[in-house]
């Protein structure tokens, strides 16, 4: 009989893994577990700006002492270098206006007054040519065609100067349609003069309007917008540069606290490269207030003592041509024109003749009271005993034509001697010397204005460079200690 070997403990049977309960089981619910709902995502965290994590590093930096020396050189060149740019373009802007002032303005407003002369003259010796007649001198001639070529020539330089669509452009170009207008109306008096006709007169006297009403008050308005270019120029090249001195002044005030700081801290009297920039910044302020003032003065001085004057004697000279121009017309008109004044009818050219001359007057004694030495008023002088010899003479002259005399009167306008044409003649060339006296009174102040400012825009670049080089060295002297 066979028997199971006993080995001790039952066997051990598999486990049976239990089953989830079908659905619908007894009990009304499911076992199934339900997912779980997931977390809405965090939202990114925001970046920060550049300008707050730099905040944050000089904030940081500012605790340490390291961290703050550098942020005081930062600061130190920064306000150098601004200081050093800030003079340069100021007193480049100042030094092309002071040279403008010298180079063009000036001599510009100089060729607008010459044209209205040389138009002015011009007409004066057609007059004057007129009334000779036939005998119309070479001279006089040659004074009419010089001041038309010189007028002509002048306005191209004005024009090549002008800016492009400026009003000056514009005058500029009617004067130069004026112009021919005029030659040929003056041509065309001076044929039939010759030929006896009296209607050579009339062309004349349309000439002398179209100069006076057309040509002149043309020129007139030129020199007036070259005056006010003039005076723009001055008031760019001398107003004070207060931007450079404030941020000088600054500079100079922050090196003198960054080297007390440093003494304080390292009882160290001198940092060399800190002194290196309060020496550079000091130059550069120094250079820049006393270039300029001086610049300034010269400046003014040109102005007070050269472009004042010569406006006045222009004025002057204007005056005493445009009165020579209406006594010869007084005799080519004959009576022809006249004007009421009050109760009296006057004849319309020696009216205007008399308001010339007492404008003439006034522009001598105000040149004058201007003129600042020998040389510019002895010729000022002189053309005041000329003008008053011309007036005694010109109402002789006018007593003779009023009696029936005109050949007598004609004499004593336009003769050989004893001639009012030898005051205005000895009144224009005494205007002139005046005029060329005080341009060179002018040139020689504005050139020292102008050279006064040479080299300050580059030497206040240089040594701001150096100043903000030398502010940074002296600064990093101190941080190798913490190295």
């Amino acid at each position: 009989m066979t028997h199971t070997p006993n080995t001790g403990a039952p066997p051990t049977l598999p486990a049976i893994p239990p089953q989830p309960p079908a659905p619908g089981a007894p009990g009304g619910r499911s076992t199934t577990p339900l997912p779980t709902p997931a977390s809405p995502p965090s939202p990114p965290a925001r970046r920060r700006t550049a300008f707050a994590e730099g905040v944050d590093r000089l904030r940081h930096a500012a605790t340490t002492e390291p961290g703050r020396l550098r942020v005081i050189g930062a600061a130190l060149a920064a306000l150098v270098v601004a200081f050093g740019a800030v003079t340069a373009w100021q007193m480049t802007d100042r030094a092309a206006a002071a040279d403008a002032v010298l180079t063009s303005s000036q001599p510009l407003t100089s060729d607008a007054a010459d044209i209205y002369r040389s138009l002015a003259d011009a007409n004066t010796a057609a007059s004057s040519g007129f009334l000779a007649g036939g005998q119309e001198s070479a001279a006089t001639r040659d004074r009419y065609e010089r001041d038309i070529a010189t007028a002509a020539a002048k306005l191209v330089n004005a024009a090549a100067n002008a800016a492009p669509g400026s009003p000056s452009t514009q005058t500029i170009t009617r004067l130069n349609r004026l112009l021919p207008e005029y030659k040929g109306l003056v041509e065309r008096a001076r044929t039939y003069n010759r030929q006896g006709y009296p209607v050579g007169g009339a062309y004349l006297r349309y000439a002398n309007e179209k100069m006076q009403q057309e040509m002149l008050p043309a020129a007139q308005d030129l020199y007036t917008k070259e005056n006010e270019r003039l005076r723009a120029d001055y008031a760019d090249a001398t107003p004070y540069p207060w931007p450079a001195i404030t941020l000088g002044l600054a500079a100079l005030a922050a090196l003198a606290w960054a080297q007390r700081r440093t003494y304080l801290r390292t009882n160290r009297v001198l940092n060399h490269g800190l002194v290196t920039a309060t020496a550079a910044t000091t130059v550069v302020l120094l250079w820049l207030t006393a270039g300029h003032a001086l610049a300034r003065s010269h400046l003014d001085d040109s102005y007070d003592h050269g472009v004042r004057s010569l406006a006045v004697l222009h004025d002057a000279r204007i005056a005493s041509l445009k009165a020579r121009g209406n006594e010869n017309l007084t005799l080519v008109a004959r009576g022809a024109e006249t004007k009421k004044v009050g109760d009296r009818t006057l004849d319309a050219y020696d009216h205007d003749f008399t308001r010339d001359i007492d404008t003439l007057a006034k522009g001598l004694a105000h040149a004058g009271r201007l003129a600042d030495d020998d040389a510019g008023s002895k010729p000022v002088t002189a053309a005041v005993g000329s003008m008053t010899e011309w007036k005694k003479r010109h109402a002789a002259a006018r007593e003779q034509d009023e009696n029936g005399n005109y050949q007598q009167a004609l004499d004593m306008v336009i003769g050989a001697k004893g001639a009012t044409g030898e005051c205005f003649d000895a009144v224009d060339k005494n205007l002139a010397t005046a005029l060329e006296h005080e341009e060179a009174e002018f040139a020689t102040a504005a050139g020292d204005g102008r050279d006064a400012l040479t080299g300050l825009p580059a030497g206040a670049a240089v040594l701001a460079v150096l100043g903000a080089a030398g502010a940074v060295l002296g600064i990093g002297r101190r941080l190798s200690e913490y190295r």
